[in-house]
This record gives structure tokens, C-alpha cells and sequence, in this order.
């Protein structure tokens, strides 16, 4: 039988390597600059006469403005407050109406007890524990205050579910002080006019204080908080029907 011979498999020629191509490195683009260090409203402050000149269309426009808060005497103004946490004034007005007709000084609160409060407020935001604080701070003003509101801020600070806001609100509007109480409202248009900048509501809050005269102050967190509410919008400002659009120091205002 014949041998088989089986003749080996020609070699493949070998392909040489490509040669790594060099990383060259890009130019950095330059650093885009700051926006907030070229915003009118952070390089030209307001004048007096311009400060002025705002609070007086304000009041000519609007010479009594009132709070949106339903409430009958300053203890359902305090309640309303309270409620008003991470709430609409018009849902608080809402769940009040019929709460304050048989509830409307802390010892009626007390008797209509935090499982029945609920009931009348359950249609706002974290309503379980606003019961339980109206009802705290309606047993602490029967007991520290003899039912009557306190009339200092670190007084009613002191009630369970009060801050600095609840005070001020309810000093300017049951007694007349002048304050400033920063809500939402307020914070937004303090920093985007350029009236008063601050990082926090403390910060608008005491550099509005500073700058209005004294003359307007006792509506000023009015006028702001409807400003704010019904044209300086937060995310579509109506920059064509504002009083102020000439003065103001927004840079994206549309007007």
C-alpha cells in the first residue's frame, strides 16, 4: 500500500503591527466665566430714590393690601399659619372655614381634641402632624399665655409648629408690627429683582429690612408676597404687565 504523504501547510506571512498612533493632548477650553459675577442685579445695587419709587407704585397700585389667610382674630390667624406650611393659602381657607366656626380660641380647640381636628384639616399637606401641633400650641397659649397670642417673636417661636415666619406674619398682621416675613414669594422676588440677595430667608428677610423705609413697611411683605404670587412667577415671570420692570435687575427679564 502506497505511503501518504501529506505536504505541511504553507505559513501565513506574517502582517507587521501598526504602530501605535501618539495621544497628542487637546487644548483646554478656556473657563467659561461665572454668570451670577456678570448679573446686573449683583454689580448695581438699588438706589434709595429707586427703593422708594418701587414701594410707592406698589402702594399706589394696591394701598391696603391684605393677607390671603382667612381668620377671625389673631388665634385663627396663628392656626391658619401654622397650616399654612407647604400649603396654599386658598386649601388652607378651604379646610378653616369650617374649622374656625366652631373652633376659634385655643380652649375650643382644646375640646375639639386632635382626632376631630384632623377630620376638618385632612385635605392638607402632613395634616396628622399639624393637629397635633395646633393643639399643643393651643394648650401652651391657654397655659403660658392666658389665651391670649403672645406678642413677641421669641414668644411665639416658642409655640409647637412656629418659626420666624409664623411670627412675623402674625405680629405684622394682628398687631401691626413692622416685619418681614419671607415665604417663597418673597425669597424669589428679593433675589431676582436684585432688592435684597440672599442665600437664605433670613438673609432676604433682614436686607429687605434695611432697604425699604419705614414708611412702607408695614404692607411691604404684602406687596412682595403678591408680587411675587400673581407676576414675578417663578418659572414664567409677566415681565409685560409688572410695575417694576424698568427698575429691575434681572438680567432675563422680557421686557
Amino acid at each position: 500500500m502506497a505511503k501518504i504523504t501529506r505536504k505541511p501547510a504553507p505559513r501565513k506571512a506574517s502582517v507587521p503591527k501598526k504602530k501605535a498612533k501618539a495621544i497628542v493632548a487637546k487644548p483646554k477650553a478656556p473657563a467659561r466665566k461665572s454668570l451670577k459675577a456678570t448679573r446686573p442685579n449683583s454689580t448695581k445695587p438699588w438706589t434709595p430714590a429707586e427703593i422708594h419709587e418701587v414701594f410707592s407704585r406698589f402702594r399706589k397700585a394696591n394701598p391696603e393690601p391684605k393677607g390671603e389667610l382667612e381668620h377671625v382674630n389673631p388665634f385663627t390667624l396663628l392656626v391658619a399659619v401654622v397650616l399654612s406650611a407647604q400649603a396654599t393659602d386658598a386649601g388652607v381657607n378651604k379646610a378653616t372655614r369650617a374649622l374656625f366656626e366652631i373652633a376659634d380660641t385655643p380652649p375650643k380647640m382644646l375640646d375639639l381634641g386632635e382626632e376631630r381636628l384632623r377630620e376638618y384639616i385632612k385635605t392638607i399637606g402632613l395634616y396628622r402632624t399639624k393637629a397635633r401641633n395646633v393643639i399643643a400650641l393651643s394648650a401652651k397659649v391657654l397655659s403660658e399665655f392666658g389665651g391670649e397670642v403672645p406678642r413677641t417673636r421669641a414668644e411665639i417661636e416658642s409655640l409647637p409648629g412656629a418659626g420666624r415666619k409664623t411670627a412675623n406674619v402674625v405680629l405684622n398682621m394682628a398687631f401691626g408690627e413692622h416685619t418681614m416675613a419671607v415665604d417663597t414669594h418673597v425669597f424669589r422676588v428679593g433675589n431676582r429683582t436684585g432688592l435684597a440677595p440672599g442665600k437664605t430667608p433670613l438673609e432676604v428677610e433682614l436686607g429687605l429690612e434695611k432697604v425699604i423705609p419705614a414708611e412702607f413697611m408695614l404692607h411691604a411683605h404684602h406687596w412682595l408676597i403678591l408680587h411675587g404670587r400673581y407676576t414675578c412667577l417663578a418659572r414664567k415671570p409677566r415681565c409685560e404687565v409688572c410695575l417694576i420692570n424698568d427698575l429691575c435687575r434681572w438680567p432675563e427679564k422680557t421686557v
